[in-house]
């Protein structure tokens, strides 16, 4: 403190004074030079630093933890967690705010629960979970739609828009089509919102060959996926003040999604890989 003070115009003779510590005892402690363990974690501390911002200052110290792991660097969670603490460096912290998108309150038909029949995802492309979120800017308001693979829990198709249109969510499952040719019987599961219960979707469902799901009513732990990404999203992207224009904020959601989130980021759920490795390791 005294060092870190000294240089902002104070004397180190009234910062002693004013802590009752001996001039002589700092200056001692000053010049001893840094020992093995000291060196070590100084060491460490650089390293913590290059993995965080290359994570775009998103990693808390678990996942730092995994990548210096992945690297060879020997060194538990709870000294991670300290030299971050030490060095003021944080993850980023998820908001619980989420506005809410689902107006389920229409009289299309309602599909069947059909995770609930299934234990265990044994392929990729077998279920995607949809939801929508609320993007806010400068210009309005943009609406996000993704489909989540809840095998690799990789964003395989997403759309935004001015609009909660059906045509939303039509355009962000016929770009996850078009890249992965999902298998017959594929399971789409959803909330009950209007968009997934419209005649129009479910006929775009009927076309591919795949099937609705919906959450049981008000049961928000049905698609906690989805859930759990757009709060991962938004925290991650920093979208506590509406971005200045609409064009702005699309070119950010691509750079997350496509670039950092299915490519790079470390998944919990996945053993510490990205969703992209995670489906090259079950392909390979």
């Amino acid at each position: 403190m005294i060092r870190e003070q000294a240089t902002h115009g104070h004397s180190v003779l009234e910062l002693c004074e004013m802590l009752e510590v001996s001039v002589s005892g700092y200056y001692a402690w000053a010049s001893r030079k840094p020992g093995k363990r000291q060196k070590s974690d100084q060491k460490l501390g650089e390293q913590i630093q290059e993995i965080h911002q290359a994570s775009r200052k998103t990693y808390g110290s678990p996942r730092i933890t995994v990548v210096l792991h992945k690297k060879g660097v020997k060194c538990g969670k709870k000294r991670v967690a300290r030299i971050m603490k030490e060095q003021r460096i944080y993850g980023a912290q998820k908001s619980l705010f989420r506005p809410r998108t689902t107006n389920s309150r229409h009289d299309d038909p309602i599909s069947p629960n059909r995770l609930e029949l299934i234990e265990f995802i044994d392929e990729l492309d077998r279920i995607w979970s949809s939801d929508i979120t609320y993007i806010p800017t400068e210009e309005g308001w943009l609406y996000l739609a993704a489909f989540m693979d809840m095998k690799s829990r990789k964003i395989k198709g997403w759309h935004v828009g001015d609009s909660l249109e059906t045509s939303l969510v039509e355009k962000a499952f016929l770009q996850a089509v078009f890249r992965y040719q999902p298998k017959t019987g594929l399971i789409v599961h959803s909330d009950r919102g209007c968009q997934y219960a419209s005649h129009q979707f479910r006929h775009l469902l009927d076309k591919h060959k795949a099937v609705s799901s919906m959450s049981g009513k008000g049961n928000c732990y049905d698609n906690a996926a989805m859930e759990s990404f757009w709060a991962t999203l938004k925290t991650e992207m920093g979208i506590a003040k509406p971005f200045k224009t609409k064009e702005e904020a699309k070119l950010a959601l691509f750079d997350y999604i496509e670039v950092f989130y299915n490519r790079i980021r470390l998944h919990s759920a996945l053993g510490g890989l990205s969703p992209l490795d995670y489906e090259l390791k079950l392909v390979a």
